[in-house]
């Protein structure tokens, strides 16, 4: 089982992968981008802006991509996987460039490699707001809400034209009853 975790910044993605280790303390938990040696690299180099071009920074990532179902996913095929991101974010992410043509990359980078599984914790705008007044923000979360509901909203339709296994969750639910349906979700295979 390759299980991924999806959600847009304050969406409460971090919480239930750390009550997902404790649930599943033989599963392989992973992240993307940044999950292999080489995919640090790739990762910091397209965050440091150095690539001056959106398409010169979106290959760093499905280099990255490439690299961790080579070296985390396929070398783990017989066991629970579960992912912090996946190829669904980086599509979102890259939102100048047409999703269709996104998908197809990401299926090349990734040799037609898909979740199993895919929970998207989602935010209503005003939620988000909320979230982000609590706490310091990065670069990405200053690019304000509408940004970030853009970003959520690609992320959904991202999952639908993989038509793959999913479940949308309502982020502002407790923490509680996230956890009990993410684990319902990966435990109804």
């Amino acid at each position: 089982m390759y299980a991924v975790i999806e959600g847009i910044d304050t969406a409460g993605k971090s919480t239930q992968l750390e009550l997902l280790k404790k649930k599943f303390p033989k599963a392989t938990f992973t992240k993307e981008p940044g999950g292999t040696t080489l995919g640090i690299k790739l990762r910091t180099m397209a965050l440091s802006g150095e690539a001056k071009s959106k398409i010169a920074e979106m290959f760093l990532f499905l280099a990255d991509r490439a690299e961790h179902i080579e070296e985390v996913i396929k070398n783990s095929e017989n066991k629970m996987i579960i992912s912090d991101r996946s190829m669904i974010s980086g599509i979102a992410y890259a939102s100048q460039l047409d999703i269709d043509k996104l998908i197809n990359l990401n299926l090349i980078a990734t040799n037609n490699t898909l979740p199993s599984h895919v929970i998207l914790l989602k935010l209503s705008p005003e939620e988000l707001k909320f979230r982000l007044s609590q706490k310091e923000n990065d670069s990405i979360e200053l690019r304000g809400i509408d940004y970030l509901i853009n970003i959520q909203n690609r992320m959904e339709e991202t999952i639908k034209k993989l038509n793959i296994n999913y479940i949308f969750i309502d982020a502002s639910l407790k923490i509680e009853e996230i956890e009990q349906k993410i684990e319902d979700f990966i435990n109804a295979k």
